[in-house]
């Protein structure tokens, strides 16, 4: 393989961007501010919060955090994020999912404001997208994907590209975000034909895996020269992470491919810090 995609160096770009951008910000008198909404003591949340709070200090952005517990009312969980909603000095939030089987995670996500919906949970948010309009936010993680391959020179336009996943949180928005970006799209999915599947991922200048299952890319479905961006999590029984690529074989074919860990992952909060700070912005605007 001519190139290890790794996330690192993209994300360090990103970050020198929120830097630049910040001193216009602080003579305004804005420290952009992050509400994280945390519902239960899910250790995985956890993890993820305290990764955004070490991120977003790093950079001088603010971090507030609202800590519900496991049980609480949905009416209650619903006021906390209206209150922040109304919060002129909170630019951004970041609801941790999946929220306990008690609430309707539905109703709850469709309350938060599209211009503070940093990771573009809502359907507000997500129709914003889906018609192409820019006064919302991407989700971070579909927008990671092709931060790399930006950053990496890798020509989107009038490539063909398989994405495999349809769900609302990867699949489908980095689907419509390629299309934006003039590429010729596909989606695979757990439905899709083997036979199919493995020729289409053949015939691809990019595949994205985004399943969510480990192995679920193998080395006889790609064809060397090609682009692999993977964006699976994955724990094997000793707790190691893997992606939805086995990168290992896939490596060894394809021309540049992203590693897990240290691949999209590395991206995907350092994009949520931008948007946050693009949300201040536009509160001078």
């Amino acid at each position: 393989m001519e190139k290890v995609l790794k996330g690192k160096i993209v994300a360090d770009a990103i970050n020198q961007g929120i830097l630049n951008r910040m001193p216009a910000l602080y003579e305004r008198g804005i420290v952009p501010t992050l509400a994280i909404v945390r519902v239960g003591e899910n250790p995985s949340d956890i993890a993820y919060e305290n990764g955004a709070v070490k991120k977003a200090k790093t950079l001088g952005l603010q971090p507030e955090k609202f800590i519900c517990p496991a049980d609480i009312d949905q009416r209650d969980l619903i006021e906390v994020i209206k209150a922040i909603n109304n919060d002129e000095k909170i630019h951004g939030i970041l609801l941790l999912q999946p929220l306990p089987e008690s609430i309707d995670a539905d109703a709850v996500r469709n309350t938060l404001c599209p211009e503070k919906d940093l990771d573009c949970i809502s359907d507000a948010s997500l129709s914003r997208l889906f018609l192409g309009e820019t006064t919302g936010f991407a989700p971070c993680t579909a927008e990671a994907c092709i931060e790399i391959l930006k950053y990496n020179h890798i020509e989107i336009k009038g490539k063909k590209i398989v994405v495999i996943g349809r769900s609302m949180v990867i699949g489908k928005p980095v689907a419509m975000m390629l299309l934006k970006e003039n590429a010729t799209i596909t989606i695979c999915h757990t439905k899709t034909a083997e036979a199919d599947l493995k020729d289409l991922c053949r015939g691809a200048d990019i595949v994205i895996a985004a399943a969510g299952h480990a192995g679920t890319l193998t080395a006889d479905m790609v064809s060397p020269g090609q682009v692999i961006i993977d964006v699976g999590i994955n724990f094997n029984e000793e707790g190691k992470m893997l992606g939805d690529v086995d990168f290992e074989a896939v490596s060894k074919i394809a021309a540049a491919a992203t590693p897990v860990p240290g691949g999209v992952g590395s991206v995907t909060t350092t994009l949520l810090m931008k948007h946050l700070v693009e949300a201040a912005e536009r509160t001078v605007k």
